[in-house]
């Protein structure tokens, strides 16, 4: 495992603490992925098989509705943890699909591995702990937004967050988890600098 990728899982799980030779087990068990513009990291039907940290590119996460359009959950990007995790954790099939907005490459560890973490590594009880409850928590302050905000509040709130990555990635996506429809969008965009 080289430096970049060394760094890159540290950044994901600080807090957890390795012997060097714990450590050195811990990176082993990963392994780079690369995925091209619009290729599928998990399909919707299909069992997770890694949890991921993104080295570099933008995933979004969504779903389809009844017509077949997007409805986007969320998006991964460089240093950030990715995957469908519900699928990932209770090995069921998953009801979303994971795309790659931008060429993108991943680490990644398979199930049982992770798994192994666990008998392993009492911190890495602890990180699991708080990074579902951090996702539980986003996702409940994003339900507000959703049904709280205007529009252009919505679109302001994101932007002040997100990272430079977001800003970039296609405005149908970016429209779609912000709960607007992409002319929409388009307009409050060209009227509101951030």
């Amino acid at each position: 495992m080289n430096e970049i990728h060394s760094r890159a899982l540290k950044s994901v799980f600080k807090g957890i603490s390795f012997t060097r030779k714990q450590e050195i087990t811990f990176t082993d068990l990963w392994h780079e992925k690369s995925f091209k513009q619009n290729e599928f990291l998990t399909e919707a039907g299909r069992i997770e098989k890694y949890f991921y940290v993104v080295l570099e590119g933008v995933q979004a996460v969504y779903l389809l509705n009844q017509k077949g359009g997007k409805v986007v959950l969320g998006f991964s990007y460089s240093g950030s943890p990715s995957g469908v995790f519900n699928s990932f954790i209770n090995q069921k099939p998953a009801d979303m699909f994971l795309e790659a907005l931008k060429p993108s490459k991943l680490l990644a560890i398979s199930k049982k591995d992770y798994v192994s973490l666990f008998e392993t590594s009492h911190d890495f009880h602890k990180w699991a702990h708080g990074f579902f409850k951090t996702i539980l928590f986003g996702r409940l302050s994003r339900e507000v937004e959703l049904l709280t905000l205007s529009a252009e509040e919505r679109y302001m709130t994101f932007m002040r967050r997100c990272p430079e990555e977001l800003k970039v990635i296609p405005q149908k996506y970016l429209a779609s988890y912000l709960n607007m429809k992409p002319e929409t969008f388009s307009r409050i965009r060209a009227s509101v600098r951030y």
